[in-house]
């Protein structure tokens, strides 16, 4: 048990000073932006490093290195879309609205609120740390299975980015929304890819005989909530109606919010 707390507090304090770090980014150049390309960037590497964080004397066995380079590719391929997207704008709309409404506390309370995201990463962070510490160094099905879905995961998210930058940059849909491809399906096709490869841990780490493998399901019950009722869908839903109006309404009526369903 000693390990796994040890692990726990080392996960907490990186991700708590990688996101004082954030803030600083965010001060200093005024686009909020960065913030979520530097905890993407932050779970990815700290999350790889606690695959790899040795319990014993011995070197990474095969499913630590599958786990480590499973969380870098998501954290590289999303942090480096963020990362594109950022540099081309001013400012985050949602992150400034929060600003807008914070008035003269918006530093502290940007700070505060960071480190509140930092804390919330701490499931996610040790779902990657167990499920690559999972007794036993022989792979299984499950390993590649959840291989698989992670990197289904990342594959659709990345179609989902690229169907609504095609969308936004063709010629005649300024204004317009998007309900092309998995957007017909979904209003947040990203957003449910994105939950869709925490489901990966628990696929490897639960198992009667491995209690810690149960809190590798906090990852995407977290994940589920922070993007469906608290940083995702409704600061966004909410900018899309300030700037689409009934276009958006008329999107919403039809279209599923999260999970990806024929539309009505």
């Amino acid at each position: 048990m000693v390990p796994y707390l040890l692990a726990l507090a080392a996960i907490a304090l990186s991700l708590s000073i990688l996101m004082a770090g954030a803030w600083v980014v965010q001060q200093r150049s005024g686009n909020s932006g960065w913030v979520d390309t530097i905890w993407t960037f932050s779970v990815g590497i700290v999350g790889a490093a606690s695959a790899l964080w040795p319990l014993t004397n011995g070197a990474p066995n095969p499913r630590q290195w599958l786990v480590a380079a499973l969380v870098a590719i998501w954290s590289l391929r999303l942090g480096v879309h963020i990362a594109v997207r950022t540099a081309a704008i001013s400012d985050d709309p949602r992150y400034a609205a929060f600003a807008q409404e914070w008035g003269v506390h918006a530093p502290r309370r940007m700070f505060v609120f960071l480190q509140n995201q930092a804390l919330g990463s701490i499931p996610l962070v040790f779902a990657i740390f167990v499920a690559a510490h999972f007794p036993g160094e022989v792979m299984r099905w499950r390993d590649y299975f959840a291989a698989f879905v992670l990197l289904a995961a990342i594959i659709g998210e990345a179609i989902a980015d690229s169907q609504l930058k095609q969308f936004r940059e063709s010629p005649g849909h300024h204004g317009q929304v998007c309900d092309v491809g998995l957007w017909r399906w979904s209003r947040h096709p990203n957003y449910f890819f994105q939950w869709l490869g925490w489901l990966a841990y628990p696929i490897i780490a639960i198992s009667p005989d491995y209690g810690w493998g149960w809190a590798s399901l906090l990852a995407p019950a977290f994940m589920y909530w922070i993007l469906v009722h608290v940083t995702g869908v409704p600061p966004l839903e909410a900018q899309m109606l300030r700037s689409r109006g009934d276009r958006y309404r008329d999107y919403q009526s039809r279209t599923s919010a999260f999970f990806p369903l024929p539309p009505r």
